[in-house]
């Protein structure tokens, strides 16, 4: 298989756009799903904004330094797409219909459609640090720096957005299951 470093060469080499549509197609599952969590599974916008986010790659891509892994840089880009989109929207506030009391997935669909419910209680950064960690399954050192917060801010985020989650399945006596002894609410406000 290819290297990203190798195709990335190609494009700005030879602008090889066959070489592009690897990388697109190598990343394209992974932003498309980032994006999904960022818009709190609005599809429609998140494939836009994939799209956006791939335009912009080929375009930028003389700036990615392969100091970073390139799927750590396009996530970056990806992230930059939906602040401006965000920014635009000034009224952007996403209402989650969330499932009903004690109601567990039957399926992986429905848990998916759970997740992005679940995800849309959280702030944008929240998100997105949580999202960048577990789905992405960047380092806490590359979700600093893509979201250019500091180290202690990305753990802090991520841990308060786990707790928050924790704490909406506790009180709506959703059937999941508890990882932690001490609630929910009691970790939520002890940090």
């Amino acid at each position: 298989m290819v290297s990203d470093q190798d195709l990335v060469s190609r494009v700005l080499l030879a602008n090889d756009q066959r070489a592009f549509s690897l990388l697109v197609q190598k990343h394209q599952g992974a932003i498309r799903a980032f994006l999904r969590r960022l818009t709190a599974g609005d599809h429609a916008a998140a494939d836009d904004l994939a799209q956006e986010t791939f335009l912009a790659a080929y375009r930028k891509l003389h700036s990615w330094q392969g100091t970073a892994q390139f799927s750590t840089w396009l996530h970056s880009v990806a992230y930059r797409k939906f602040l401006e989109r965000a920014r635009k929207e000034a009224r952007y506030q996403v209402m989650a219909e969330v499932p009903e009391t004690g109601q567990a997935a039957a399926n992986p669909a429905e848990s998916e459609i759970l997740a992005e419910q679940l995800m849309a209680t959280l702030g944008v950064e929240d998100r997105a640090c949580l999202t960048l960690s577990y789905s992405a399954g960047l380092s806490l050192d590359e979700i600093a720096g893509l979201m250019g917060l500091p180290l202690g801010s990305v753990k802090s985020r991520i841990h308060r957005a786990k707790l928050k989650l924790q704490l909406w399945l506790d009180d709506h006596d959703h059937p999941v299951q508890k990882s932690h002894q001490t609630s929910a609410e009691e970790q939520l406000h002890a940090g």
